[in-house]
């Protein structure tokens, strides 16, 4: 069984909710995973990301790019980073903006550079686009992430309000597919 850490700051609620059911796309599966708020990390989380298999990294991008208290977990991480203890586990991430842009592939794009520098092996979100004319807001990978799961929630929506159905079904399908990623790593299967 794949244990997967979700590791993650949010600061008004939407990022937790895409936490949740990132959470719950893993749990589907049959892996052992869990919610890590990067506040709450002590001496037993970081033992727990040490012996996970899978490391999910979230934050809010707020001003092009993770918001501080996730920088400030990443430069923590410098110890396991120095004894490379995260080496060869699955990394994968998601970020949540007001804007439907706000730059989120930069907060994306960061989490790819913080898993290079643990060595980890990245996961994207192996979905395609709701790109057509017939797409509705509420279809699967709606804001088109391809490296990292992105989700949008209105500036004045509250975490009861967003982000909508559709981003929360890409976050649990995409939290499906890392477990499923992890899983067939760890049995050495031809990728």
């Amino acid at each position: 069984m794949s244990k997967i850490v979700i590791v993650y700051h949010s600061g008004y609620g939407h990022t937790k909710k895409v936490a949740e059911a990132v959470l719950a796309g893993t749990l589907e599966t049959g892996a052992e995973a869990r919610l890590l708020p990067v506040g709450e990390i002590d001496d037993a989380g970081w033992e727990e990301l040490a012996t996970a298999d899978a490391i999910i990294f979230g934050a809010p991008t707020y001003m092009g790019g993770p918001s501080a208290d996730f920088k400030k977990f990443a430069d923590a991480s410098s110890k396991p980073w120095f004894g490379q203890t995260w080496k060869d586990k699955i990394a994968a991430g998601f970020t949540n903006s007001a804007t439907m842009n706000g730059d989120k592939f930069s907060t994306i794009q960061y989490f790819v550079t913080l898993a290079m520098q643990h060595s980890m092996i990245w996961a994207g979100t192996g979905m395609m686009p709701s790109n057509t004319k017939a797409a509705t807001r509420n279809d699967l990978n709606y804001v088109g992430g391809f490296t990292g799961l992105l989700t949008q929630s209105p500036a004045d929506a509250s975490a009861e309000e967003a982000p909508p159905a559709g981003d929360l079904e890409t976050a649990r399908m995409f939290g499906a597919r890392v477990a499923g990623v992890t899983a067939r790593w760890l049995a050495g299967a031809p990728r």
